[in-house]
Protein backbone atom coordinates (compact mmCIF):
# COMPACT_ATOMS: atom_id res chain seq x y z
CA UNK A 1 0.00 0.00 0.00
CA UNK A 2 1.22 3.48 -0.84
CA UNK A 3 2.45 5.31 2.27
CA UNK A 4 0.32 8.38 1.52
CA UNK A 5 -2.84 6.20 1.63
CA UNK A 6 -2.14 4.82 5.12
CA UNK A 7 -4.01 6.69 7.84
CA UNK A 8 -2.13 7.29 11.07
CA UNK A 9 -4.11 7.67 14.27
CA UNK A 10 -2.74 9.35 17.35
CA UNK A 11 -2.80 6.68 20.02
CA UNK A 12 -3.94 7.56 23.51
CA UNK A 13 -1.68 6.53 26.33
CA UNK A 14 -2.80 4.81 29.51
CA UNK A 15 -1.12 6.27 32.56
CA UNK A 16 0.57 3.73 34.82
CA UNK A 17 -0.22 5.81 37.92
CA UNK A 18 3.54 6.31 38.39
CA UNK A 19 5.11 9.50 37.04
CA UNK A 20 8.56 7.90 36.89
CA UNK A 21 7.27 4.87 34.93
CA UNK A 22 5.27 7.11 32.57
CA UNK A 23 8.38 9.25 31.98
CA UNK A 24 10.44 6.20 30.92
CA UNK A 25 7.68 4.82 28.66
CA UNK A 26 7.33 8.23 26.97
CA UNK A 27 4.10 9.37 28.64
CA UNK A 28 2.29 6.13 29.50
CA UNK A 29 1.37 2.73 28.10
CA UNK A 30 0.36 2.53 24.43
CA UNK A 31 -2.31 -0.05 23.58
CA UNK A 32 -1.19 -3.02 21.45
CA UNK A 33 2.41 -2.50 22.59
CA UNK A 34 4.66 -5.18 24.08
CA UNK A 35 7.07 -4.08 26.83
CA UNK A 36 9.93 -6.25 28.11
CA UNK A 37 11.20 -5.54 31.64
CA UNK A 38 14.62 -7.03 32.45
CA UNK A 39 16.63 -7.04 35.65
CA UNK A 40 18.57 -9.06 38.22
CA UNK A 41 16.69 -11.55 40.41
CA UNK A 42 15.21 -9.93 43.52
CA UNK A 43 15.59 -6.37 42.23
CA UNK A 44 11.83 -5.69 42.31
CA UNK A 45 10.51 -6.38 38.78
CA UNK A 46 7.47 -8.31 40.05
CA UNK A 47 6.75 -5.63 42.67
CA UNK A 48 6.95 -2.88 40.03
CA UNK A 49 4.59 -4.68 37.63
CA UNK A 50 2.14 -5.64 40.37
CA UNK A 51 1.92 -1.94 41.28
CA UNK A 52 1.48 -0.99 37.60
CA UNK A 53 -1.25 -3.68 37.26
CA UNK A 54 -3.00 -2.35 40.36
CA UNK A 55 -2.89 1.27 39.11
CA UNK A 56 -4.32 0.18 35.75
CA UNK A 57 -7.10 -1.81 37.49
CA UNK A 58 -7.98 1.28 39.56
CA UNK A 59 -8.59 3.14 36.28
CA UNK A 60 -11.34 0.57 35.51
CA UNK A 61 -9.13 -1.38 33.11
CA UNK A 62 -9.22 -5.16 33.13
CA UNK A 63 -5.82 -6.59 34.05
CA UNK A 64 -4.62 -10.20 33.87
CA UNK A 65 -1.46 -10.89 35.89
CA UNK A 66 0.04 -14.27 34.93
CA UNK A 67 2.69 -15.68 37.25
CA UNK A 68 4.75 -18.71 36.29
CA UNK A 69 6.94 -18.35 39.38
CA UNK A 70 4.54 -17.89 42.29
CA UNK A 71 1.22 -19.35 43.37
CA UNK A 72 -1.92 -17.22 43.76
CA UNK A 73 -1.46 -17.27 47.57
CA UNK A 74 2.12 -15.96 47.33
CA UNK A 75 0.98 -13.10 45.08
CA UNK A 76 -1.88 -12.34 47.46
CA UNK A 77 0.58 -12.09 50.40
CA UNK A 78 2.69 -9.64 48.37
CA UNK A 79 -0.42 -7.72 47.26
CA UNK A 80 -1.53 -7.33 50.91
CA UNK A 81 1.91 -5.98 51.81
CA UNK A 82 1.70 -3.49 48.91
CA UNK A 83 -1.89 -2.61 49.87
CA UNK A 84 -3.25 -3.80 46.51
CA UNK A 85 -6.54 -5.47 45.76
CA UNK A 86 -9.18 -3.15 44.28
CA UNK A 87 -10.48 -3.11 40.73
CA UNK A 88 -10.51 -5.67 37.93
CA UNK A 89 -7.20 -7.37 38.69
CA UNK A 90 -7.15 -11.11 37.91
CA UNK A 91 -4.34 -13.45 38.97
CA UNK A 92 -3.49 -16.60 37.04
CA UNK A 93 -0.74 -18.98 38.20
CA UNK A 94 0.06 -20.89 35.00
CA UNK A 95 3.06 -21.83 32.84
CA UNK A 96 1.34 -23.29 29.75
CA UNK A 97 0.97 -20.62 27.05
CA UNK A 98 -2.07 -22.39 25.50
CA UNK A 99 -4.03 -22.14 28.78
CA UNK A 100 -2.93 -18.50 29.17
CA UNK A 101 -4.17 -17.83 25.60
CA UNK A 102 -7.57 -19.39 26.44
CA UNK A 103 -7.86 -17.16 29.51
CA UNK A 104 -6.99 -14.06 27.48
CA UNK A 105 -9.67 -14.94 24.92
CA UNK A 106 -12.24 -15.58 27.66
CA UNK A 107 -11.49 -12.59 29.91
CA UNK A 108 -10.43 -10.13 27.16
CA UNK A 109 -8.11 -7.99 29.35
CA UNK A 110 -6.84 -4.50 28.53
CA UNK A 111 -3.46 -5.23 30.12
CA UNK A 112 -1.55 -8.52 30.34
CA UNK A 113 1.47 -9.06 32.62
CA UNK A 114 3.60 -12.19 32.13
CA UNK A 115 6.02 -12.95 34.97
CA UNK A 116 8.36 -14.31 33.70
CA UNK A 117 8.90 -15.32 30.07
CA UNK A 118 11.57 -17.88 31.12
CA UNK A 119 9.01 -19.95 33.08
CA UNK A 120 6.27 -20.11 30.41
CA UNK A 121 6.39 -22.95 27.88
CA UNK A 122 4.71 -23.91 24.62
CA UNK A 123 3.74 -27.65 24.67
CA UNK A 124 4.42 -28.09 20.95
CA UNK A 125 8.13 -27.45 21.51
CA UNK A 126 10.07 -30.27 23.16
CA UNK A 127 12.84 -28.20 24.83
CA UNK A 128 12.67 -27.05 28.45
CA UNK A 129 11.11 -23.72 29.55
CA UNK A 130 13.64 -20.89 29.36
CA UNK A 131 15.46 -22.35 26.35
CA UNK A 132 16.05 -20.18 23.29
CA UNK A 133 13.31 -21.81 21.18
CA UNK A 134 10.73 -21.72 24.02
CA UNK A 135 11.39 -18.06 24.89
CA UNK A 136 11.23 -17.06 21.22
CA UNK A 137 7.97 -18.96 20.58
CA UNK A 138 6.24 -17.73 23.77
CA UNK A 139 7.20 -14.13 22.99
CA UNK A 140 5.90 -14.37 19.41
CA UNK A 141 2.57 -15.82 20.65
CA UNK A 142 2.22 -12.96 23.19
CA UNK A 143 3.21 -10.49 20.46
CA UNK A 144 0.45 -11.77 18.14
CA UNK A 145 -2.16 -11.67 20.93
CA UNK A 146 -1.12 -8.12 21.84
CA UNK A 147 -1.34 -6.75 18.29
CA UNK A 148 -4.59 -8.53 17.36
CA UNK A 149 -6.51 -7.80 20.57
CA UNK A 150 -5.39 -4.15 21.00
CA UNK A 151 -4.27 -4.78 24.57
CA UNK A 152 -0.97 -3.78 26.18
CA UNK A 153 1.41 -6.46 27.46
CA UNK A 154 4.35 -6.51 29.85
CA UNK A 155 6.71 -9.47 30.01
CA UNK A 156 9.43 -9.97 32.63
CA UNK A 157 12.82 -11.30 31.53
CA UNK A 158 15.66 -12.35 33.81
CA UNK A 159 19.22 -11.24 33.12
CA UNK A 160 22.39 -13.32 33.03
CA UNK A 161 25.49 -12.72 35.22
CA UNK A 162 26.95 -10.47 32.53
CA UNK A 163 23.84 -8.24 32.75
CA UNK A 164 22.34 -9.19 29.36
CA UNK A 165 18.80 -10.50 29.02
CA UNK A 166 18.70 -14.28 29.43
CA UNK A 167 17.59 -16.11 26.33
CA UNK A 168 18.16 -14.86 22.79
CA UNK A 169 18.84 -11.25 21.85
CA UNK A 170 15.98 -11.76 19.38
CA UNK A 171 13.71 -11.07 22.36
CA UNK A 172 14.80 -7.41 22.32
CA UNK A 173 14.17 -7.17 18.56
CA UNK A 174 10.66 -8.61 18.81
CA UNK A 175 9.23 -6.28 21.44
CA UNK A 176 8.34 -2.58 21.17
CA UNK A 177 10.03 -1.38 24.34
CA UNK A 178 12.86 -2.78 26.47
CA UNK A 179 13.22 -1.51 30.03
CA UNK A 180 16.02 -2.44 32.42
CA UNK A 181 15.43 -2.30 36.15
CA UNK A 182 18.78 -1.93 37.84
CA UNK A 183 20.30 -1.18 41.22
CA UNK A 184 22.30 -2.71 44.04
CA UNK A 185 20.43 -5.16 46.26
CA UNK A 186 22.17 -3.70 49.34
CA UNK A 187 20.90 -0.19 48.54
CA UNK A 188 17.25 0.77 48.47
CA UNK A 189 17.41 2.81 45.23
CA UNK A 190 16.48 1.44 41.80
CA UNK A 191 16.78 2.92 38.31
CA UNK A 192 14.41 2.08 35.46
CA UNK A 193 16.06 2.69 32.11
CA UNK A 194 14.72 2.35 28.55
CA UNK A 195 17.23 0.80 26.13
CA UNK A 196 14.72 0.58 23.28
CA UNK A 197 11.44 2.45 22.85
CA UNK A 198 9.40 2.63 19.64
CA UNK A 199 7.04 5.17 21.22
CA UNK A 200 9.37 7.53 23.05
CA UNK A 201 12.88 8.58 24.01
CA UNK A 202 15.51 6.20 25.38
CA UNK A 203 17.18 9.00 27.32
CA UNK A 204 14.75 9.12 30.22
CA UNK A 205 15.25 7.25 33.48
CA UNK A 206 12.89 6.64 36.39
CA UNK A 207 14.16 6.47 39.97
CA UNK A 208 12.48 4.45 42.72
CA UNK A 209 13.18 3.60 46.32
CA UNK A 210 12.35 0.14 47.67
CA UNK A 211 10.48 0.52 50.96
CA UNK A 212 8.48 -2.02 52.99
CA UNK A 213 5.24 -1.01 51.23
CA UNK A 214 6.69 -1.42 47.71
CA UNK A 215 8.41 0.96 45.31
CA UNK A 216 8.23 4.67 46.04
CA UNK A 217 8.91 7.25 43.33
CA UNK A 218 11.86 9.56 43.86
CA UNK A 219 11.24 12.90 42.18
CA UNK A 220 14.42 14.59 43.47
CA UNK A 221 17.20 11.98 43.20
CA UNK A 222 19.97 14.44 44.21
CA UNK A 223 18.50 14.55 47.70
CA UNK A 224 19.05 10.84 48.26
CA UNK A 225 22.48 10.53 46.63
CA UNK A 226 24.09 13.36 48.55
CA UNK A 227 24.67 12.39 52.17
CA UNK A 228 23.84 15.27 54.47
CA UNK A 229 26.72 16.30 56.69
CA UNK A 230 27.44 19.86 57.77
CA UNK A 231 31.21 19.95 58.35
CA UNK A 232 33.62 19.79 55.41
CA UNK A 233 35.23 16.35 55.34
CA UNK A 234 38.27 15.55 53.25
CA UNK A 235 37.85 12.92 50.56
CA UNK A 236 34.23 13.82 49.77
CA UNK A 237 33.01 16.04 46.96
CA UNK A 238 29.66 16.76 45.29
CA UNK A 239 29.61 16.46 41.50
CA UNK A 240 26.92 16.85 38.84
CA UNK A 241 26.26 14.03 36.37
CA UNK A 242 23.70 13.44 33.62
CA UNK A 243 21.52 10.34 33.85
CA UNK A 244 19.46 10.35 30.68
CA UNK A 245 18.17 13.91 30.44
CA UNK A 246 18.24 14.53 34.20
CA UNK A 247 21.10 16.28 35.95
CA UNK A 248 21.76 14.54 39.28
CA UNK A 249 24.02 15.60 42.13
CA UNK A 250 26.14 12.73 43.42
CA UNK A 251 28.74 12.40 46.14
CA UNK A 252 32.17 11.06 45.17
CA UNK A 253 34.16 9.65 48.09
CA UNK A 254 37.88 8.93 47.82
CA UNK A 255 40.61 7.68 50.12
CA UNK A 256 44.35 7.50 49.40
CA UNK A 257 46.55 5.77 51.97
CA UNK A 258 50.02 4.24 52.10
CA UNK A 259 50.09 0.67 50.81
CA UNK A 260 50.75 -1.70 53.72
CA UNK A 261 51.37 -4.94 51.85
CA UNK A 262 53.77 -3.70 49.18
CA UNK A 263 51.34 -4.19 46.28
CA UNK A 264 49.03 -1.12 46.15
CA UNK A 265 45.27 -1.73 45.82
CA UNK A 266 42.98 0.08 43.43
CA UNK A 267 39.36 -0.37 44.50
CA UNK A 268 36.37 1.34 42.89
CA UNK A 269 32.61 1.10 43.55
CA UNK A 270 30.26 2.62 40.96
CA UNK A 271 33.13 4.00 38.85
CA UNK A 272 35.12 2.28 36.07
CA UNK A 273 38.37 0.86 37.46
CA UNK A 274 40.26 1.25 34.16
CA UNK A 275 39.28 4.91 34.03
CA UNK A 276 40.49 5.32 37.62
CA UNK A 277 43.88 3.81 36.66
CA UNK A 278 44.14 6.24 33.73
CA UNK A 279 43.38 9.25 35.98
CA UNK A 280 46.02 8.06 38.48
CA UNK A 281 48.57 7.74 35.66
CA UNK A 282 47.80 11.32 34.53
CA UNK A 283 48.20 12.61 38.11
CA UNK A 284 51.52 10.73 38.42
CA UNK A 285 52.92 11.88 35.07
CA UNK A 286 51.60 15.44 34.71
CA UNK A 287 50.99 16.65 38.26
CA UNK A 288 53.86 15.00 40.10
CA UNK A 289 51.72 13.08 42.61
CA UNK A 290 53.57 9.99 43.82
CA UNK A 291 50.65 7.54 43.83
CA UNK A 292 52.42 4.37 42.66
CA UNK A 293 52.91 3.19 46.26
CA UNK A 294 49.47 4.24 47.54
CA UNK A 295 46.19 2.37 48.02
CA UNK A 296 43.36 4.21 46.23
CA UNK A 297 39.68 3.71 47.02
CA UNK A 298 36.80 5.40 45.15
CA UNK A 299 33.10 5.13 45.98
CA UNK A 300 30.01 6.73 44.42
CA UNK A 301 27.57 7.15 47.32
CA UNK A 302 24.07 5.69 47.05
CA UNK A 303 24.99 2.61 45.00
CA UNK A 304 24.83 4.43 41.65
CA UNK A 305 27.03 3.35 38.72
CA UNK A 306 28.37 6.40 36.87
CA UNK A 307 29.80 6.36 33.35
CA UNK A 308 29.75 10.10 32.72
CA UNK A 309 33.31 11.38 31.98
CA UNK A 310 32.26 14.74 33.48
CA UNK A 311 32.96 13.43 36.98
CA UNK A 312 36.67 12.75 36.25
CA UNK A 313 37.58 16.08 37.85
CA UNK A 314 35.62 15.23 40.99
CA UNK A 315 37.43 11.89 41.23
CA UNK A 316 40.81 13.64 40.78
Amino acid sequence: EKISNITSTKRDRITTGSREMDRVLGGGIIKSSLVLVGGDPGIGKSTLLLQVADNAAKQSLKVLYVSGEESGEQIKIRADRLNIGDGELYILAETNIDIIKEFVEKENPDLLVLDSVQTIYCPEIVSAPGSVSQVREVTSIVMRMTKVRDMASFIVGHVTKSGALAGPRVLEHMVDTVLYFEGERHFSYRILRAVKNRFGSTNEIGIFEMVSSGLREVSNPSEMLVTNHEEQLSGSIIASTLEGLRPILIEVQALVSTAVYGMPQRTSTGFDLRRLNMLLAVLEKRCGFKLASKDVFINIAGGLKVEDPAIDLAVV
